[in-house]
């Protein structure tokens, strides 16, 4: 029998591989050694986020108990851990630590069960068995063990008689032990799991662990990747990188690729998991970097793409993600700016299409900067500037949150840090490390509040959903609790709850109830704090005077390719450091303004403006 599976973890394993050997072009993940010690220590710690088949709480919990130290044990427990011969799972745990004795119901079972302490744990072990014991062929054996499976009562009535029959044939077994051993592989062959198929999956599972030990860079950053249109997923794979101490760098429309990609020992999201942001756009966006080099502006990312791939919600996500924060403009600004952005980029493609843009090619760079207002001192100096406006943190990193699947500019509880660095609260990282049901506290943030109502009496319940900085949980609300709590039981509150943790039996993940739930206050600033906020600031220094901006006005209904280039010659003589604008006049007599890039920046001198007077 062939089976295939197509599994997603593969690709994963595949996309890491690519990373490893731009570093180690020899890499081969097939060819890792089977009994790497970083490997079976991330899994004795039971460090299995991505890693494959042992991600649940259970299978997390298993593996710390066990502390596997060889491949086999991977097979086996893979093959274990199923409804059924889950009961065999505590037994193989302490026979494998010596610490219940391995027992075999006859000595020539022992080379077929001392891989397993004793314990038939695979199909084929039904199978040997009947051929060592009673001499069937193993065509023979799999006819029993089909029989075994499907329960067949009249099959299996033949076959007791055939086996009992071939032990006291083949190795003199009394009827009577040989009918308990038919018993036992009976018993077996109804949870047996097919070995080959549970070594296969115990093989993907070493090697995703391997690399997880080994390259986590390269690991995560493929794990990442395969998960960027699920940004609950994207979330708690970040997460797990913040605890290995992989730092995840935001987009950057000059940096990102498109999907998660490694950077300096960090990993730097991937532009194609921005939520809103299409993936054809993307690689369009990415092409063109690599063709033409960097964008260097809003207008200038928005100009080079084809305006039927950049649309407002895409260029919206960018920014509030801070692709763009390179270019130093407030994202705020470019977002106001957004529609004339698009308007302008559409309305040069459109001349470009006609043969016009080529005129007025002027390597523009960035948009001119935003307007500074300044106030007088009573020297007639500048006294102050008002620095351009910006969305409030909390708005800005929750755009964040809402578009990436987590943080990056801060976090909502930053305010609250001071409260998180005692005892006092249990980090939610932590709760699935809890084994018995008890009482805890944990504070956070209430990101979820989904208030229903009972069936029975129609009273209202709530599920929550509370982060910190270590993660998420969900915790149910029960009615009269509600009641008592409601007040507080807010999206964006701030509290401090204590609640009952325990195993959900559906999910063997640990799950809270609510006991009791206040605000939560930030933490008051030490003596030393309080001292440094209240000495007074030094004197900021006064900026420098900013040179004064050379305007130029051009028409492409008078101007051609002759007065681009003689314009270029008149400013790449006068270099220096004030910044030239251009207001291009269309034929449609729409206006583009733009901010040359710097190499063309002047030294203002009654020469340049006599040889610039027709533009000025």
């Amino acid at each position: 029998k062939m089976d295939f599976l197509g599994l997603k973890t593969l690709s994963v394993i595949h996309e890491a591989e690519q990373w490893i050997k731009k570093r180690l072009p020899d890499f081969d993940v097939s060819q890792a050694p089977l009994d790497d010690p970083k490997t079976f220590e991330l899994l004795k710690r039971g460090e299995t986020v991505a890693v494959f088949q042992m991600e649940s709480g259970g299978m997390v919990n298993t593996c710390r108990q066990l502390g596997p130290d060889k491949i086999e044990e991977i097979i086996a427990i893979l093959a274990l851990y199923r409804p059924g011969p889950m009961q065999f799972i505590p037994d193989y745990i302490k026979r494998k630590k010596g610490e219940e004795q391995v027992e075999y119901p006859h000595p020539l079972l022992e080379k077929i069960a001392s891989e397993t302490y004793g314990i038939l744990v695979y199909q084929e072990q039904v199978q040997q068995a009947a051929n060592v014991l009673a001499g069937y062929s193993l065509g023979q054996a799999d006819i029993l063990r089909r029989a075994m499976g499907k329960k067949d009562a009249k099959e299996m009535a033949q076959q007791r008689l055939i086996f009992v029959a071939g032990c006291g044939e083949t190795n003199k077994i009394p009827e009577k032990q040989a009918n308990e051993i038919f018993d036992l592989l009976e018993k077996f062959a109804q949870y047996g799991f097919n070995k080959s198929h549970s070594a296969a999956y115990g093989i993907v599972t070493y090697r995703t662990a391997y690399l997880k030990a080994n390259f986590p860079v390269e690991f995560m950053a493929g794990v990442l990747s395969y998960e960027v249109n699920n940004t609950d997923k994207i979330a708690n794979f970040v997460s797990e990188c913040q605890r290995m101490g992989i730092e995840i760098l935001p987009p950057d429309i000059n940096k990102s690729a498109l999907k998660f990609a490694p950077e300096s020992g960090a990993i730097r999201y991937g532009l194609s998991a921005i939520k809103n942001v299409g993936e054809g756009a993307m690689q369009a966006a990415i092409t063109e970097r690599e063709a033409n080099g960097e964008f260097r502006s809003l207008e200038d990312f928005a100009s080079r793409l084809d305006s039927k791939a950049v649309n407002k919600k895409m260029l919206e996500a960018l920014i509030k993600t801070g692709a763009f924060d390179f270019t130093g403009e407030p994202r705020l600004v470019m977002f106001n700016r957004m529609d004339q952005v698009l308007a302008s980029a559409a309305s040069a493609q459109k001349d470009r299409r006609s043969g016009q843009a080529s005129l007025f090619d002027f390597d523009m760079g960035a948009p001119p900067s935003p307007k500074k207002a300044e106030t007088k001192n009573g020297r007639g100096k500048a006294a102050a500037v008002e620095p351009p406006p910006e969305w409030p943190k909390m708005e800005l990193i929750a755009f964040e949150k809402e578009l990436l699947g987590f943080y990056v500019s801060g976090h909502p509880l930053d305010a609250y840090r001071g409260n998180f660095d005692s005892n006092r609260f249990t980090k939610i990282a932590a709760i699935e490390e809890i084994t018995q049901r008890t009482i805890i506290t944990v504070g956070g943030l209430i990101s979820v509040a989904d208030v229903r109502y009972s069936k029975k009496d129609n009273r209202p319940f709530a599920t929550l959903k509370i982060e910190d900085f270590t993660g998420a949980i969900e915790a149910m609300c029960w009615s009269d609790d509600y009641e008592k709590f409601k007040e507080h039981i807010v999206v964006g509150s701030v509290v401090e709850m204590r609640a009952t943790c325990d195993k959900d039996q559906r999910t063997e993940m640990n799950k809270l109830t609510v006991r009791d739930i206040k605000p939560l206050k930030p933490k008051k600033a030490s003596a030393r704090q309080l001292q440094a906020a209240t000495e007074p600031e030094a004197p900021a220094e006064l900026p420098s005077a900013t040179p004064q901006l050379l305007q130029l006005t051009m028409r492409a209904s008078h101007h051609d390719a002759a007065d681009v280039a003689k314009l270029r010659g008149i400013l790449k003589s006068h270099p220096g450091e004030v910044p030239v604008r251009i207001d291009i006049v269309r034929r449609d007599d729409s206006i583009v303004s733009y901010e040359v890039s710097k190499e063309y920046r002047v030294t203002q001198t009654t020469d340049l403006l006599q040889r610039l007077s027709e533009w000025l």
